[in-house]
């Protein structure tokens, strides 16, 4: 049996102690993952707020030992919540998802899904954090539903800065034909626009076919081109700004006709020389607002209107999230997803309760392609390697796709390499990158048997026969392990997939550290005072506005601190929650 980390496995205690007693071989495994980025964040704030020091000021070396010592000092406290709440799980056989056994699957099933053509490096679109300087998945993207003009606070900016604003501008033509009038909530990445976009069927823009637009800051010409899949002739000026490098929907144009992608955004959301003289080394935002006055000066701009938006930022960071191209490895998930939807459709996979059978089929239908490589130092290593050739024209790392080889080890890259560039002299060097947490998590219901090896334990309990889970995770997580399981093991992972619902606060608030509303099983079992309360709070990572609200907002739901309850009312408890799905 396989459980999510948080409070309800009190269920699977009671489901496991019931067929144990019914006669059944049955098995509970303690395991954690190693949460790539939040771990990474949490030891990067430690060092920041007690030494000074960045990651980089350590060297990879060093802060992976800094990170290991926090695992080793914090890590097995979700463990020691559940020995209390006396869950009955075979604690002889608790793994973590970094320990030998687990990272030599992690590298096993990257080798076995690159050698079958599922897994891809590619420069393509993603979710970019800024402030951490690494591409998110998207369970880590959250969405702000904004209705009109809104300030918000953005990380690494002193003031507010403006969303929720639609705003207008003219790009002149070539041959004095005049003008197009296009429209944008990001003004600062018509800095990067390679093309603009019209209905084919515009009455007004027929004239326009095979033009020209001048790019009033760098004299880029920009083809007007049709496009009757993007463009809502009835929507604004029936004119669209094309920025393939920094949208979804602009990156699909530009692949459809061909456009140039020009990135204008450093890592760390600076704009770059591609930008421009005049606006290189502005922060993205700031360069917004510099970016209207100059079309200002230039006569160019045409206002501004409220406008309703999902704003995406980070989880983790808070940071707005950035689309940007980045070369990245990606798994191709369309055939696992198409079998993903087959196991549930005919049964060998049942998801409980039914209602998000519908959740399962939406996500599956529609899946892309998944981003696995993180820009971090904490987690697996990608097992790739970069072959630079002395004969190469250019020696920058990376350059070219065509040089990557994947290998168990460098024993095998080497190998590797001699086979796909024979009589050539090189040398070869690992991907600096580590995998998504999301990737060995979804190794878990076999690598947790010791899977590649043929053990008796991978004879005995697998495939699984029930995970028990959020319902909030059910694609990032479930599905994973589904698709991973079936690809590589030929079994779907288990036969029931039991889904709980959110724990929440009392104001309805998912439970997060950012918002310092978590609460630890044993503050609830043993007692604890206001005052140390507050002093968990202190101890965190949150900055002092964080801190004083989510001191307020423990005053508020507390204000005595929090009784010695025990054990049993909370077990009693955290079984009753589960009423809320019918």
């Amino acid at each position: 049996m396989l459980q999510e980390r948080y409070t309800l496995g009190m269920v699977l205690h009671l489901l496991l102690r019931w067929r144990r007693m019914s006669g059944y071989n049955a098995l509970w495994v303690p395991g954690m993952d190693h949460a790539g980025i939040a771990t990474q964040v949490v030891v990067e704030k430690k060092l920041m707020r007690e030494r000074g020091l960045t990651r980089h000021d350590l060297g990879r070396e060093q802060f992976m030992a800094e990170v290991w010592k926090w695992k080793d000092e914090y890590g097995g406290k979700i463990l020691n919540q559940e020995r209390r709440l006396g869950a009955s799980l075979d604690w002889s056989r608790e793994c973590f998802t970094m320990d030998d056994k687990r990272s030599k699957a992690v590298t096993e099933a990257f080798v076995r899904l690159y050698k079958e053509g599922l897994i891809y490096r590619d420069h393509r679109l993603v979710n970019w954090d800024c402030i951490l300087r690494t591409a998110i998945s998207d369970i880590e993207v959250d969405y702000i539903d904004i209705k009109g003009r809104t300030l918000l606070k953005v990380p690494g900016y002193k003031s507010t800065v403006e969303f929720g604003v639609l705003t207008s501008f003219a790009y002149p033509l070539e041959e004095d034909l005049g003008e197009i009038v296009v429209a944008t909530t990001r003004p600062e990445t018509m800095l990067g626009d390679t093309a603009i976009a019209v209905h084919p069927a515009d009455q007004r823009y027929l004239h326009l076919h095979n033009k020209f637009a001048i790019h009033p800051f760098n004299r880029r010409k920009l083809p007007i081109i049709c496009d009757a899949e993007l463009v809502d002739p009835n929507f604004g000026t029936g004119a669209v700004k094309i920025t393939p490098a920094h949208d979804p929907n602009d990156f699909l144009v530009g692949k459809r006709h061909n456009l140039e992608f020009i990135n204008i955004f450093s890592d760390d959301g600076m704009i770059n020389s591609n930008g421009g003289k005049e606006f290189q080394g502005l922060k993205r935002f700031d360069a917004r607002a510099t970016v209207i006055e100059a079309l200002k000066s230039k006569g160019l701009y045409r206002g501004a209107e409220n406008n309703e938006m999902r704003l995406g930022t980070c989880s983790r960071s808070d940071d707005i999230v950035e689309p940007m191209v980045k070369p990245q490895w990606f798994v191709n998930c369309s055939d696992m997803g198409r079998e993903a939807c087959e196991v549930v459709e005919d049964g060998r996979l049942e998801i409980i309760p039914k209602q998000f059978e519908a959740d399962w089929f939406r996500w599956m239908r529609n899946i892309r392609d998944w981003c696995i490589s993180r820009q971090l130092w904490w987690g697996h290593r990608v097992p790739a390697w970069y072959v630079t050739l002395e004969d190469d024209d250019i020696k920058a790392f990376g350059v070219y796709v065509d040089h990557w080889v994947v290998g168990r080890n460098e024993v095998e890259a080497l190998t590797e390499a001699g086979t796909k560039f024979p009589g050539k002299k090189y040398h070869i060097e690992q991907d600096p990158d580590v995998l998504d947490t999301w990737f060995s998590s979804g190794l878990f219901p076999f690598s947790v048997m010791c899977w590649p090896e043929d053990t008796v334990d991978m004879k005995t309990f697998y495939p699984t026969s029930l995970l028990e889970t959020g319902h909030d995770i059910i694609f990032f997580w479930v599905a994973r392990m589904v698709m991973l399981g079936m690809k590589l093991t030929g079994e779907v992972p288990f036969k029931q997939v039991y889904l709980h619902p959110m724990v929440r606060d009392a104001h309805g608030r998912k439970m997060s550290k950012s918002l310092g509303n978590v609460i630890d099983p044993l503050e609830v079992i043993n007692g604890i005072t206001l005052e140390d309360l507050h002093k968990r709070l202190e101890q965190g990572n949150l900055d002092r506005n964080e801190l004083d609200l989510a001191k307020a907002g423990q005053k508020q739901d507390f204000p005595n601190g929090i009784a010695e309850c025990g054990t049993d009312a909370l077990r009693f408890s955290l079984v009753a929650y589960t009423a809320q799905i019918k």
